[in-house]
Protein backbone atom coordinates (compact mmCIF):
# COMPACT_ATOMS: atom_id res chain seq x y z
CA UNK A 1 0.00 0.00 0.00
CA UNK A 2 1.40 3.56 -0.49
CA UNK A 3 -0.29 7.04 0.36
CA UNK A 4 -0.37 9.72 -3.12
CA UNK A 5 0.03 12.41 -0.36
CA UNK A 6 2.53 12.03 2.74
CA UNK A 7 0.35 14.59 4.75
CA UNK A 8 -2.54 13.33 5.85
CA UNK A 9 -4.01 16.06 8.28
CA UNK A 10 -4.37 18.81 6.70
CA UNK A 11 -7.30 20.73 6.73
CA UNK A 12 -9.56 19.77 3.84
CA UNK A 13 -7.58 16.68 3.01
CA UNK A 14 -9.97 13.62 2.50
CA UNK A 15 -8.00 9.85 2.71
CA UNK A 16 -8.83 7.62 -0.09
CA UNK A 17 -8.47 4.02 0.01
CA UNK A 18 -8.79 1.88 -3.20
CA UNK A 19 -9.44 -1.73 -2.58
CA UNK A 20 -9.48 -3.90 -5.72
CA UNK A 21 -11.06 -7.13 -6.63
CA UNK A 22 -10.35 -10.63 -7.02
CA UNK A 23 -7.06 -11.78 -8.75
CA UNK A 24 -5.96 -8.09 -8.72
CA UNK A 25 -3.93 -5.85 -6.67
CA UNK A 26 -3.78 -2.07 -5.82
CA UNK A 27 -2.09 -1.23 -9.28
CA UNK A 28 -5.49 -1.73 -11.23
CA UNK A 29 -6.36 2.09 -9.78
CA UNK A 30 -3.07 3.66 -11.13
CA UNK A 31 -5.20 5.14 -14.11
CA UNK A 32 -7.22 6.64 -12.20
CA UNK A 33 -4.89 8.69 -9.98
CA UNK A 34 -3.60 11.24 -12.74
CA UNK A 35 -7.38 13.09 -12.72
CA UNK A 36 -7.83 12.80 -8.90
CA UNK A 37 -6.79 15.98 -7.19
CA UNK A 38 -4.21 17.44 -4.65
CA UNK A 39 -6.38 17.45 -1.49
CA UNK A 40 -7.61 13.57 -2.06
CA UNK A 41 -4.98 11.58 -0.38
CA UNK A 42 -4.94 7.95 -1.94
CA UNK A 43 -4.01 4.81 -0.69
CA UNK A 44 -3.29 2.07 -2.74
CA UNK A 45 -4.30 -1.76 -1.04
CA UNK A 46 -2.82 -4.98 -1.64
CA UNK A 47 -5.14 -7.29 0.36
CA UNK A 48 -3.54 -10.49 2.00
CA UNK A 49 -2.68 -12.68 -0.09
CA UNK A 50 -2.82 -10.68 -3.48
CA UNK A 51 0.07 -8.62 -5.19
CA UNK A 52 2.95 -7.23 -2.71
CA UNK A 53 1.06 -9.02 0.64
CA UNK A 54 0.89 -12.20 -1.12
CA UNK A 55 2.88 -14.07 1.40
CA UNK A 56 0.25 -12.58 4.15
CA UNK A 57 -2.74 -15.12 4.93
CA UNK A 58 -6.08 -14.14 5.66
CA UNK A 59 -8.48 -16.77 6.54
CA UNK A 60 -11.73 -14.97 5.91
CA UNK A 61 -13.56 -11.90 5.56
CA UNK A 62 -12.70 -10.41 8.64
CA UNK A 63 -8.85 -10.80 8.12
CA UNK A 64 -9.60 -8.16 4.86
CA UNK A 65 -11.32 -5.90 7.23
CA UNK A 66 -8.25 -6.19 9.81
CA UNK A 67 -6.21 -5.23 7.55
CA UNK A 68 -7.77 -2.42 6.08
CA UNK A 69 -8.43 -0.90 9.63
CA UNK A 70 -5.34 -0.70 10.45
CA UNK A 71 -4.55 2.02 7.37
CA UNK A 72 -6.24 4.41 8.57
CA UNK A 73 -6.57 6.57 11.69
CA UNK A 74 -9.38 8.73 10.95
CA UNK A 75 -12.38 8.98 8.75
CA UNK A 76 -11.80 7.66 4.92
CA UNK A 77 -13.67 7.32 1.82
CA UNK A 78 -13.82 3.64 1.03
CA UNK A 79 -13.85 2.54 -3.20
CA UNK A 80 -14.42 -1.01 -3.20
CA UNK A 81 -14.31 -2.88 -6.50
CA UNK A 82 -15.98 -6.13 -6.54
CA UNK A 83 -14.96 -8.40 -4.07
CA UNK A 84 -13.16 -5.32 -2.28
CA UNK A 85 -17.07 -4.19 -2.14
CA UNK A 86 -17.61 -6.45 0.15
CA UNK A 87 -14.53 -6.39 2.06
CA UNK A 88 -15.35 -2.34 2.20
CA UNK A 89 -19.33 -3.05 3.43
CA UNK A 90 -18.28 -5.58 5.96
CA UNK A 91 -15.25 -2.65 7.66
CA UNK A 92 -18.75 -0.07 7.42
CA UNK A 93 -20.46 -2.43 9.60
CA UNK A 94 -17.50 -3.01 12.12
CA UNK A 95 -15.44 0.12 12.23
CA UNK A 96 -18.20 2.99 10.76
CA UNK A 97 -15.37 5.26 13.27
CA UNK A 98 -13.14 4.56 10.12
CA UNK A 99 -15.87 5.40 7.32
CA UNK A 100 -16.62 9.14 5.81
CA UNK A 101 -18.57 7.73 3.04
CA UNK A 102 -18.58 4.64 1.06
CA UNK A 103 -18.03 4.46 -3.16
CA UNK A 104 -18.46 1.10 -3.91
CA UNK A 105 -18.00 0.07 -7.76
CA UNK A 106 -19.54 -2.75 -9.69
CA UNK A 107 -19.79 -4.90 -6.48
CA UNK A 108 -23.04 -6.59 -4.95
CA UNK A 109 -23.92 -6.93 -1.31
CA UNK A 110 -24.69 -10.69 -2.11
CA UNK A 111 -23.07 -12.30 -5.36
CA UNK A 112 -24.98 -15.37 -5.31
CA UNK A 113 -28.79 -15.83 -7.10
CA UNK A 114 -30.67 -16.33 -4.09
CA UNK A 115 -34.80 -16.67 -4.10
CA UNK A 116 -35.86 -13.07 -4.62
CA UNK A 117 -32.28 -12.33 -5.47
CA UNK A 118 -31.70 -12.78 -9.17
CA UNK A 119 -29.66 -9.79 -9.58
CA UNK A 120 -26.76 -11.61 -9.08
CA UNK A 121 -24.73 -14.27 -10.69
CA UNK A 122 -25.73 -18.14 -10.60
CA UNK A 123 -23.85 -20.24 -8.13
CA UNK A 124 -23.17 -22.42 -11.22
CA UNK A 125 -20.12 -20.07 -12.23
CA UNK A 126 -18.58 -20.02 -9.16
CA UNK A 127 -18.60 -23.38 -8.82
CA UNK A 128 -16.80 -23.90 -12.24
CA UNK A 129 -14.39 -21.08 -11.43
CA UNK A 130 -13.51 -23.17 -8.29
CA UNK A 131 -13.24 -26.18 -9.82
CA UNK A 132 -10.95 -25.00 -12.94
CA UNK A 133 -9.19 -23.04 -10.55
CA UNK A 134 -7.61 -26.47 -9.07
CA UNK A 135 -6.81 -27.18 -12.61
CA UNK A 136 -5.46 -24.82 -13.86
CA UNK A 137 -5.24 -21.32 -12.13
CA UNK A 138 -4.03 -19.19 -15.67
CA UNK A 139 -7.17 -20.44 -17.26
CA UNK A 140 -9.14 -18.81 -14.90
CA UNK A 141 -8.07 -15.54 -14.36
CA UNK A 142 -8.09 -15.57 -18.51
CA UNK A 143 -11.63 -16.28 -18.02
CA UNK A 144 -12.42 -14.14 -15.45
CA UNK A 145 -10.72 -10.97 -16.91
CA UNK A 146 -12.67 -11.77 -20.38
CA UNK A 147 -16.24 -11.86 -18.25
CA UNK A 148 -14.94 -8.67 -16.57
CA UNK A 149 -15.39 -6.90 -19.97
CA UNK A 150 -17.83 -8.46 -21.47
CA UNK A 151 -20.09 -6.53 -23.53
CA UNK A 152 -17.81 -3.38 -23.19
CA UNK A 153 -16.57 -1.79 -26.83
CA UNK A 154 -13.26 -1.03 -24.84
CA UNK A 155 -12.44 -5.01 -24.41
CA UNK A 156 -9.10 -5.90 -25.43
CA UNK A 157 -7.52 -2.59 -23.99
CA UNK A 158 -8.65 -2.95 -20.53
CA UNK A 159 -8.24 -6.62 -20.54
CA UNK A 160 -4.34 -5.68 -21.09
CA UNK A 161 -4.55 -3.36 -18.17
CA UNK A 162 -5.96 -5.99 -16.06
CA UNK A 163 -3.02 -7.82 -16.74
CA UNK A 164 -0.43 -5.21 -16.42
CA UNK A 165 -1.87 -4.65 -13.10
CA UNK A 166 -1.40 -7.91 -12.35
CA UNK A 167 2.26 -8.20 -13.05
CA UNK A 168 2.88 -5.19 -11.99
CA UNK A 169 2.33 -6.16 -8.26
CA UNK A 170 2.53 -9.75 -8.80
CA UNK A 171 -0.54 -12.51 -8.65
CA UNK A 172 -2.23 -13.41 -5.98
CA UNK A 173 -1.31 -16.47 -4.10
CA UNK A 174 -3.26 -19.71 -4.89
CA UNK A 175 -5.11 -19.77 -1.29
CA UNK A 176 -5.92 -16.63 -1.70
CA UNK A 177 -8.18 -16.83 -5.01
CA UNK A 178 -9.99 -19.82 -3.47
CA UNK A 179 -10.49 -17.48 -0.28
CA UNK A 180 -11.67 -15.21 -2.59
CA UNK A 181 -13.89 -17.07 -4.23
CA UNK A 182 -15.43 -19.16 -1.43
CA UNK A 183 -16.34 -14.95 -0.14
CA UNK A 184 -17.52 -14.07 -2.98
CA UNK A 185 -19.73 -17.18 -3.33
CA UNK A 186 -21.05 -16.86 0.71
CA UNK A 187 -20.78 -13.70 1.79
CA UNK A 188 -24.38 -12.15 2.16
CA UNK A 189 -24.41 -8.50 3.20
CA UNK A 190 -27.73 -7.58 1.98
CA UNK A 191 -29.19 -7.25 6.29
CA UNK A 192 -26.33 -5.11 7.00
CA UNK A 193 -27.62 -2.27 4.43
CA UNK A 194 -29.80 -0.70 5.97
CA UNK A 195 -27.86 0.35 9.22
CA UNK A 196 -25.02 2.04 7.38
CA UNK A 197 -25.73 5.24 8.39
CA UNK A 198 -22.59 6.63 5.87
CA UNK A 199 -22.92 8.73 2.83
CA UNK A 200 -22.94 5.79 0.27
CA UNK A 201 -22.40 6.20 -3.57
CA UNK A 202 -22.88 2.83 -5.76
CA UNK A 203 -21.46 2.98 -9.08
CA UNK A 204 -22.81 -0.11 -12.14
CA UNK A 205 -21.92 -0.50 -15.65
CA UNK A 206 -25.00 -0.77 -18.15
CA UNK A 207 -22.94 -3.58 -19.44
CA UNK A 208 -21.64 -5.68 -16.62
CA UNK A 209 -22.14 -9.42 -16.99
CA UNK A 210 -20.87 -10.25 -13.44
CA UNK A 211 -22.71 -7.27 -11.54
CA UNK A 212 -26.62 -6.57 -13.41
CA UNK A 213 -28.26 -3.14 -13.57
CA UNK A 214 -31.10 -4.30 -12.23
CA UNK A 215 -29.33 -4.25 -8.86
CA UNK A 216 -29.72 -0.52 -8.86
CA UNK A 217 -33.42 -0.87 -8.26
CA UNK A 218 -32.60 -3.65 -5.97
CA UNK A 219 -30.30 -1.54 -3.90
CA UNK A 220 -33.00 1.03 -3.33
CA UNK A 221 -35.22 -1.39 -1.68
CA UNK A 222 -32.91 -2.33 1.08
CA UNK A 223 -31.07 1.52 1.68
CA UNK A 224 -33.11 4.44 -0.47
CA UNK A 225 -30.28 6.39 0.71
CA UNK A 226 -28.08 4.69 -1.52
CA UNK A 227 -27.08 6.69 -4.36
CA UNK A 228 -26.59 4.92 -7.90
CA UNK A 229 -24.82 5.79 -10.70
CA UNK A 230 -25.01 3.89 -13.89
CA UNK A 231 -22.37 4.16 -16.93
CA UNK A 232 -24.38 2.79 -19.49
CA UNK A 233 -21.39 1.61 -21.55
CA UNK A 234 -19.12 0.02 -19.11
CA UNK A 235 -18.79 -3.96 -17.88
CA UNK A 236 -16.88 -4.62 -14.63
CA UNK A 237 -14.06 -2.38 -14.30
CA UNK A 238 -15.21 1.16 -15.22
CA UNK A 239 -12.83 2.82 -13.78
CA UNK A 240 -10.84 1.72 -16.41
CA UNK A 241 -13.18 1.75 -19.54
CA UNK A 242 -14.50 5.02 -18.35
CA UNK A 243 -11.46 6.58 -16.31
CA UNK A 244 -12.72 10.57 -16.67
CA UNK A 245 -16.12 9.72 -15.50
CA UNK A 246 -15.14 7.26 -12.71
CA UNK A 247 -12.99 10.00 -11.28
CA UNK A 248 -15.12 12.88 -11.67
CA UNK A 249 -17.86 10.87 -10.07
CA UNK A 250 -15.37 9.58 -7.11
CA UNK A 251 -14.33 13.82 -6.98
CA UNK A 252 -18.28 14.92 -6.90
CA UNK A 253 -18.28 12.67 -4.00
CA UNK A 254 -15.21 13.31 -1.91
CA UNK A 255 -15.94 17.41 -2.14
CA UNK A 256 -19.51 16.14 -0.48
CA UNK A 257 -17.75 15.36 2.27
CA UNK A 258 -14.70 17.64 2.58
Amino acid sequence: MSPKNSDKNKTGKIICVFVHGWAMNGAVWESCFEFLPDWMDVIQVDLPGHGTMADINAEDINGYVQALAALVNRPAIWVGWSLGGLAVLQLAKDYPEQVAGLFMVATNPCFVQKENWSCAVDKQVFDQFADVLKKDTDATIKRFLALQVKGSGLTMSTVRELQQSIQQRGRASLDALKLGLDILATTDLRNELPYLNCPMNWLLGGRDTLVPVELSDALKTLQPNINTIVEPEAAHAPFISHTEKFTHALIDFAESLR
